[in-house]
């Protein structure tokens, strides 16, 4: 439904519902002779000069013209005291651009589209719907523009309600139409998974400093996922479990775990049999977090360097939880450093120096990280632009699962 016809965000409306009789306004009350009134369906409200400047911002609107048209708006239509959405409609298409109103303009009394479909009826939203469509792997911009261009042709067509099914096609031919076959298919498998009777797991690995929590956390958001789990996490909670004495690989980073072992514990690569040592012993609250995602049904993202290719079996998951592993890596020694200094202005708790004096040993775990990934068969996502990092973790993905026995294309359309 367009924004000019929420109840409580319309261009017409405020929060509360009143009747025909005067109200009061912050500063005291207000006559009819004062104040503008908007009614529609029998319902009328004061007219909101800040709610209509709300709405047509989130049009794309800048600030400066909507407070323009708005101060406009109510001024040239105060004299009449009441009018409906129509008139406040009238004004604005001579004030802003018309296509920004191209659905009220041919439907201005349209009704509440419901969404009806597996027992439950929604409203329709663009904005749940452009959320959903990031699962394709589009940028937001583009996917907000789809959902409003939906959005549109429904109100053309005066739609009151459209089944579930029928919503998902007419989703996937615009998203085909407007970015191709395969970003179509990517926004049909997620739907389907989103829905499935078995979580989605994935499992982010990387050395330190690669962008792997920031990526995990951006990438829950796009795909709406409510849990994110980082092994650094895990690790702080077996350190409270596990005295140094026991376990001293856990009681370092990656990079400098073998620090903590006694002289002579290790062998002739201290860095690297510390940090195996260390993943295999995190690797246990690790596959506990799996799990437990399992036992509730609760897709996950994990996240960490603990996440070493071949590390953990999961074939015995694989009954009970798709499960995609990727690794992240920065393959420029000038992009990693930057990004820890980046970092520092965000967590002060973790200075640039302190792995920048160990960037030839985060490095050299990088590279095994590597080598592991191609021994394995795990994709790797060269994070040098955050935002094309995201889209290809997405892409992965999805193109992942879409190859999984359990998913039917043809049942979606």
């Amino acid at each position: 439904m367009s924004d000019l016809d929420q109840g409580k965000t319309s261009i017409a409306g405020s929060e509360r519902k009143v009747g025909s009789g005067p109200t009061a306004e912050a500063g005291g009350p207000a006559s009819d002779e004062r104040r503008l009134w908007v009614e529609d369906y029998g319902v009328r409200r004061p007219f909101m000069r800040g709610i209509l400047i709300h709405s047509l911002i989130a049009r794309g609107v800048s600030f400066e013209e909507a407070s323009r048209a708005a101060n406009i708006v109510r001024d040239r239509l105060r004299p009449k005291q009441v009018v409906n959405k129509a008139a406040i409609v009238s004004e604005l298409l001579g004030l802003l651009d018309p296509s920004l109103f191209e659905g009220e303009q041919l439907a201005p009394q349209a009704p509440e589209i419901l969404v009806r479909g597996s027992g439950r009826d929604r409203p329709f939203s663009k904005g749940l719907l452009s959320q959903s469509l990031l699962a394709a792997a589009l940028d937001p911009d583009d996917a907000f523009e789809i959902a409003r261009e939906i959005e549109r042709e429904l109100l053309v067509k005066q739609a009151t309600e459209i089944d579930r099914g029928e919503l998902r096609r007419l989703t996937h031919e615009m998203v085909e139409r407007r970015s191709g076959a395969a970003a179509a298919d990517r926004y049909l498998v997620w739907r389907h998974y989103e829905d499935a009777s078995r979580p989605v797991i994935l499992l982010l690995g990387g050395a330190a400093g690669v962008g792997k929590t920031s990526i995990a956390l951006e990438v829950a958001h796009r795909l709406g996922i409510g849990r994110v789990l980082s092994t650094d996490s895990i690790r702080q909670i077996m350190r409270l479990m596990l005295s140094p004495d026991l376990a001293p690989a856990l009681h370092g980073s990656s990079f400098d775990a073998y620090s903590h072992f006694p002289p002579g514990a290790l062998g002739e690569d201290p860095l690297l049999e510390s940090f195996r040592a260390q993943t295999a012993t995190v690797s246990v609250g690790v596959r506990a977090s799996i799990e437990r995602a399992i036992e509730e049904n609760a897709s996950t993202i994990i996240d960490g360097v603990a996440l070493f290719p071949g590390a953990i079996d999961l074939a015995p998951y694989a009954e009970h939880a798709d499960i995609v592993f990727l690794v992240v890596a920065t393959l420029e020694r000038e992009t990693y450093a930057a990004r820890f200094t980046r970092r520092e202005k965000d967590e002060s708790q973790r200075p640039a120096h302190q792995y920048l004096e160990h960037l030839d040993a985060i490095l050299q775990i990088q590279d095994q990280f590597l080598d592991a990934a191609e021994r394995e068969g795990i994709p790797i996502v060269v994070n040098d632009g955050f935002d094309q990092a995201v889209m290809l973790v997405i892409r992965h993905l999805t193109e992942s699962l879409a190859k999984r026995p359990g998913f039917d294309r043809s049942a979606l359309l």
